[in-house]
Parts: structure tokens; C-alpha cells; sequence
């Protein structure tokens, strides 16, 4: 059997980010032959990954990957089962090369990545989900992963002409605009995007509520229509006061000004916005 040394123990730790008694019971069991530590390690990471599957992993990171020039990215929410785990270096590299994975690759297997990081990491982990974009005509994708990397948004904004999106007017604006998301948690972009039972919801509940009981069929109509104003100005991306100008202006009114200033029409055409968690 090969003497089995510090350095040789060092180096399989190296390879396969196992512990150190890990490493020279490895070695040990495969008579010091490394090549061997690494399968045996590989194997018994694969048991370890098995054993934690049933632990709840609700804490973690979003992470996201925009591709050079904007034209695509992805957002993903990557689960562990400590926020002392989702702040290690080692698993927010993994959450990037998560990311990386679903924008390079169609329908990308990571399950022995993920495996071998339960193993490193003696932790479940979960690739809970995603979301990936890309831009259709003239436009651009952009992310933003608020501090903690607990918050992450993804958005398309586009524009009628092509030297549009090359201005930093308009990459201020998209910018501007993943920090909206974040702040203000929209759920649509648009009135317009809104399903129609969710509106048909915030009206019965306002409907019911015993301030408007016994006004009459005109004027409680009226009162509705403020009712749902107010909603859409909460739900509704473009809808919301504007943050970086002390909600000064809509959303809606800062693009279309920016919009003005670059001669062009600029919409916000789709985003996601994930919170750890929301998906568990």
C-alpha cells in the first residue's frame, strides 16, 4: 500500500473539497491510490446528498448571469438550509455557475454538482428554480441581486431604435428600473397584465367592506374604481411612484420622459423578481 502523507491527504481535500478525515479514510480504504479516494469520495457524497434530500432547505441565495451586451439572463434561487450557508463564498460560487449554466446550456443536468456540494458543504441544497430571458427586437436585459442576495430581478426594457440601447441614458433607466423592482415588489407590469380574477378579488373584498354598505350603485362603482386605482398603484410596476424621485412621478411618466430625451419610445416589456424562500 502507497504511504499515505500529509500532502497526499491535502491534495484529495484539493480535488474534492472533503474534510480531512474524510480524505484519509478515503485513501486509506483505496490502499493511498488517489484516483480511487476521488471515486470513493464522489460515491459516498452521492449517499451524503441522499440522506439530506428530506432536510428542509428554505434560506439560500438568488444569483443571476447577464450574457455581454445585454441580450440575455438568467435568474436563479439556489436553497440551503442556513443563512450561514447561503453566505458562504463557496456556495454563492456555486449559485453563479448555477446561473451561468441555465444561460449557456439547454436544460443543463447539475445534479452531480449539486450533489458533490452537498457533500462539501454538509447541507441540503436545492436549485429551487429560474428564469431566463431573452431579448426580442431592440432592447436589453438586466439584473440585479439585492445586498444578501436574498432579493434578485431580472427585466427586458425595450426601445423602437437600435442606437437606443447603446446610450447611458437608457442604461441608467434599466438600471433604475431593476431597483424599482426590488424596492416596490410589483407583481405585473401593467394593468393590462393583471389577471382578470385577481381584480375581480380586490373588488368583492372592497365591495364588502362595511364603509361602502348602502351607497348607491353609481356612486359605489366610483368608489371601486378609486378603490382599484390605489391597488394597481401598489401591484403594478409602472404604476408605482417612481423611488428615486421620492415618488414624484409614476414609473410610467420617468420612462416615457426618458423616452422624450432620447427621441424614442422605451417600454418595459417583462421582468421576474425572486425573494428566497417565496418558492418552498
Amino acid at each position: 500500500m502507497a504511504e499515505i502523507t500529509a500532502a497526499t491527504v491535502g491534495k484529495l481535500r484539493e480535488l474534492t473539497g472533503a474534510g480531512m478525515m474524510d480524505c484519509k479514510k478515503a485513501l486509506t480504504e483505496c490502499g493511498g491510490d488517489l484516483e480511487k479516494a476521488v471515486d470513493f469520495l464522489r460515491k459516498k457524497g452521492a449517499a451524503t446528498a441522499g440522506a439530506k434530500a428530506t432536510r428542509d432547505a428554505k434560506d439560500g441565495a438568488i444569483a443571476q448571469y447577464i450574457a455581454s451586451g445585454g441580450k440575455l439572463g438568467v435568474l436563479v434561487e439556489v436553497n440551503s438550509e442556513t443563512d450561514f450557508v447561503a453566505r458562504n463564498e463557496t456556495f454563492l460560487a456555486f449559485c453563479d455557475e448555477v446561473a451561468k449554466r441555465y444561460a449557456t446550456e439547454v436544460n443543463p443536468d447539475l445534479e452531480a454538482e449539486r450533489q458533490a456540494m452537498v457533500a462539501k458543504i454538509r447541507e441540503n441544497i436545492k436549485i429551487a428554480r429560474h428564469a431566463k430571458m431573452e431579448v426580442v427586437g431592440n432592447g436589453m436585459i438586466a439584473g440585479y441581486i439585492h445586498t444578501g442576495a436574498k432579493v434578485g430581478v431580472l427585466v427586458e426594457v425595450g426601445a423602437l431604435k437600435a442606437e437606443t440601447i447603446a446610450k447611458e441614458e437608457f442604461k441608467q433607466l434599466v438600471k433604475d428600473i431593476t431597483l424599482q423592482i426590488a424596492a416596490g415588489h410589483p407583481h405585473a407590469v401593467s394593468r393590462e397584465h393583471v389577471p382578470a380574477d385577481i381584480i375581480a378579488k380586490e373588488r368583492e373584498i372592497a365591495a364588502q367592506s362595511d364603509r361602502f354598505k348602502g351607497k348607491p350603485p353609481q356612486a359605489l362603482e366610483k368608489i371601486l374604481q378609486g378603490v382599484l386605482d390605489k391597488f394597481y398603484q401598489t401591484y403594478c410596476l409602472v404604476d408605482q411612484g417612481f423611488v428615486k424621485r421620492n415618488s414624484e412621478v409614476s414609473v410610467k411618466e420617468h420612462v416615457a420622459q426618458v423616452g422624450k430625451q432620447l427621441g424614442d419610445e422605451i417600454t418595459i416589456r417583462r421582468f421576474v423578481r425572486f425573494q428566497v424562500g417565496e418558492s418552498a
